[in-house]
């Protein structure tokens, strides 16, 4: 291969790189469906959906009750880590099954 031969080829593969970026750029600035509050704020409500959900229709009305489930089974959770954390500071054995942990029962 000849260096003639070997600079066409160079030029030919960034000439078709090039190319395709430059497509994919104007693909994409082209694009103009929505119409943003502010960068990144795109979002907007179908014909017939509220501006705001509370109070209409699409409201879930969610029961506090099984909102703080959650927040219950956090706090079990982290009760059990702490005692796990303390065995484990003890005696240096873990123990997963809080049941197991002598002073647990």
């Amino acid at each position: 291969m000849t260096i003639i031969d070997h600079s066409v080829k160079t030029i030919a593969l960034l000439a078709g790189a090039g190319a395709l970026g430059l497509a994919m750029v104007a693909g994409a600035a082209a694009y103009d469906g929505t119409n943003c509050k502010a960068p990144g704020n795109c979002w907007e409500p179908k014909p017939g959906y509220p501006d705001k959900v509370a109070g209409s229709k699409y409201d879930p009305k969610h029961d506090p009750k099984e909102v703080n489930k959650q927040a219950e089974s956090i706090k079990g959770m982290e009760a059990r880590n702490a005692q796990r954390v303390e065995y484990f500071q003890k005696t240096g054995k873990f123990v997963y099954d809080v049941s197991k942990i002598p002073s647990a029962n």
